[in-house]
């Protein structure tokens, strides 16, 4: 049956590759004059963060810039090209704008009197667990001490206690102030729109919620937002590849045996994912072991990023803020640039196509991507 068979060709395309990232050099702590941590409780504070920036006004077509570049769009290539964007560190420099106040909200939160950073000491250790935030918090508490009355093995929940609060701040930041987009942002996905180029918004992974992302998303004005796609959790398993990996509606409308491959290709495909993990780690895995969830969402919202797209994979190029995207993006083979935010300006992204500092002028443009132009 010719359905039957396009089905097989699909599952057959379900391979992936990967190559071992550099090492992290090791990491040297600062000294430090703060006492230890005596205890923590959670404490309520209102937020009271503001900012006196204004929204730029929205574009509703493109700009002299964006008509400049229209006349190098080739027709040819414009059409076998998708841009997968994520929102964080890509859309908005969110580290940037709140990240600070954030944790240091959070802190408070907890009752953790001894934490209080100063900009310098978030700075420094941005730098040293290269944008890692729970890698950021271990160092700071082995530096300083841990809360006395945290046991050694609840460590990992207090980490994740902090990161937790430190999100909620960020989001209610972000959502209750008027901040500006990254510079160039609207004339490059102007340019692509321009040019027939389809652009997709990915909001199923990041450090925080789905709302926050939208909020960012909605910034770019209603006429841009209307002509991209946004790819979240619900868009990701309704796609045919979240469909195999996560085995919702994989047997919909298709005969049994049919529907029996397609189960045994979303586990082996799992268990692929998680082998490509292990390498990424330089880890040794046995059957059970199976990668986190985050990293198979990740693979997932690529894979659907390009089905809405109706672009195969390895012609979109994914904008990237984060190192798991980047990682991602390098399992699936899709081309991948890094662009640099205030939380990665010293990341090393050894398996990115390219790496650069911002939108527009000689960083990264829709003529650049076009020509492949990386550097």
């Amino acid at each position: 049956m010719e359905t039957s068979a396009n089905m097989r060709l699909a599952f057959s395309a379900l391979s992936t590759s990967a190559s071992p990232t550099k090492q992290n050099p090791k990491f040297t702590l600062p000294s430090s004059s703060q006492k230890p941590c005596n205890h923590y409780h959670r404490r309520h504070h209102p937020l009271s963060l503001s900012s006196s920036r204004r929204r730029q006004p929205l574009i509703s077509s493109a700009t002299s810039s964006s008509s400049s570049l229209s006349g190098e769009f080739p027709s040819s290539s414009s059409q076998d090209l998708a841009v997968l964007l994520e929102v964080e560190g890509v859309l908005m420099d969110v580290y940037r704008l709140g990240n600070h106040q954030a944790f240091n909200l959070a802190f408070q939160n907890l009752g953790l009197d001894c934490a209080n950073w100063t900009r310098p000491i978030y700075l420094d250790l941005t730098r040293k667990a290269r944008g890692d935030e729970q890698r950021m918090l271990v160092l700071f508490f082995d530096r300083i001490g841990w809360p006395a009355s945290l046991p050694t093995s609840e460590k990992t929940a207090f980490v994740k206690s902090v990161l937790w609060e430190k999100g909620k701040a960020l989001e209610e930041f972000v959502m209750t102030n008027d901040l500006p987009l990254r510079p160039g942002l609207e004339n490059f996905i102007d340019d692509a729109l321009l040019g027939g180029i389809p652009i997709v918004i990915l909001t199923a992974y990041g450090n925080h919620g789905d709302k926050m992302a939208r909020s960012i998303i909605e910034q770019l004005g209603q006429e841009r937002v209307c002509r991209i796609k946004i790819v979240g959790k619900e868009e990701v398993e309704r796609s045919f590849y979240g469909q195999l990996v996560f085995g919702k509606g994989a047997s919909s409308g298709l005969d049994e045996q049919l529907a029996k491959e397609a189960k045994q290709a979303a586990a082996a495909q799992k268990l692929k994912v998680a082998e490509e993990v292990a390498s990424l780690l330089k880890l040794s895995i046995e059957l059970d072991d199976i990668p986190s969830e985050s990293f198979q969402k990740i693979v997932a919202t690529l894979r659907a990023g390009a089905e809405y797209a109706s672009v195969p994979f390895k012609n979109c190029v994914l904008i990237a803020g984060s190192q798991v995207g980047v990682r991602g993006a390098e399992c699936i083979g899709m081309p991948c640039v890094a662009l640099r935010s205030s939380l990665t300006s010293r990341t090393e992204f050894p398996s990115a196509s390219a790496v650069m500092d911002g939108f527009g002028g000689a960083d990264l443009t829709i003529s650049r991507l076009l020509l492949k132009r990386w550097s």
